[in-house]
């Protein structure tokens, strides 16, 4: 069985892929060959690990049994027909890209940021601060998407006394299920937090953002695209919207002068959000389960549809 793995390894996690792999395996790291090697080995590939160039997708895959990304999203292979099985980290990220929200939200009810910068100034202010303080505790907050990331949103603010609401289009754990069901929510909602995918091009729009609640928060861990961001900034800056949380952006990196860098009520986490210890190691162990539940004939983790989106 041939693994093409196109996911750039560190040293230790390329080596434990090729101890833990069956014994039959041939194992090809083409991250580093020219793309007609690239393609060539990708046209023999049992199994494929990793986000290749969408284009080298687009030839034949006779043989392929199993594709595992090594991402949560996927938006840029929407469109391809891929015979075999997807599968993404959707639940590897989950938790970690929840507490960056989670993070983020309470560092700016709790004036972290301000805090940092005083800090870094050596300047004390102190008991003014107090006063201009809030509590993550017993926010109302509706959540966009109620995939794994969603949902680990939602058990963690759980810990406060949030009261939740999820938004999915058909999702029977979901309470809003539409545009206009969203919109009459967000005039009594303090936190949205948006988990959706690439393929939810500019779903939360101006309109939306006009909708929010004077000083409510906006947090963003999907995809930057998601986000009608200059009607968000507008927002910001007028001071309708009390801060925002943003770990992706319409344009990674955010370039030099962007508005997003100066405004003092946004925190921005650089797309870390999926970050945690011995993260390739995770993403070769999750290939692992789900090569081993390929050849006993059991089910995949996070088995995702491309056409779909999700």
């Amino acid at each position: 069985m041939k693994i093409v793995t196109f996911s750039s390894l560190p040293a230790t996690a390329r080596a434990q892929l090729l101890a833990q792999v069956p014994a039959t395996s041939q194992v090809v790291l083409a991250a580093g060959l020219p793309a007609a090697a690239q393609a060539a080995a990708l046209r023999e590939a049992a199994v494929l690990f990793g986000n290749p160039a969408p284009e080298l997708l687009a030839q034949e895959l006779p043989h392929l049994r199993l594709w595992q990304l090594d991402s949560a999203g996927f938006d840029k292979y929407q469109g391809l027909a891929v015979a075999a099985p997807v599968c993404n980290m959707g639940d590897y990220f989950a938790w970690p890209c929840a507490e960056t929200m989670v993070a983020g939200l309470l560092a700016l009810y709790r004036a972290v940021p301000e805090l940092a910068r005083l800090q870094a100034a050596q300047q004390w202010v102190g008991a003014p601060i107090r006063g201009r303080m809030g509590l993550l505790r017993g926010k109302r907050v509706v959540i966009l998407g109620a995939g794994t990331i969603g949902q680990a949103v939602r058990q963690q603010l759980s810990g406060f006394g949030c009261v939740v609401q999820l938004l999915a289009r058909t999702d029977p754990q979901a309470q809003l299920h539409s545009r206009q069901e969203l919109a009459a929510a967000l005039p009594q909602t303090d936190i949205v937090v948006n988990c959706l995918p690439g393929s939810a091009e500019g779903f939360f729009s101006a309109d939306l953002i006009a909708a929010m609640a004077p000083g409510s928060f906006y947090a963003s861990v999907g995809r930057g695209n998601t986000t009608d961001e200059p009607a968000l900034i507008a927002a910001l800056q007028a001071g309708h919207l009390g801060g925002a949380v943003l770990d992706v952006t319409a344009t990674e990196p955010l370039p030099a002068g962007h508005p997003l860098w100066a405004l003092p009520n946004v925190l921005l986490t650089q797309h870390t959000g999926g970050g945690q210890p011995a993260e390739a190691e995770g993403k070769v162990a999750q290939l692992l389960r789900n090569l081993g539940h390929l050849q006993a004939g059991e089910p995949l983790e996070n088995v995702v549809q491309l056409a779909q989106g999700y």
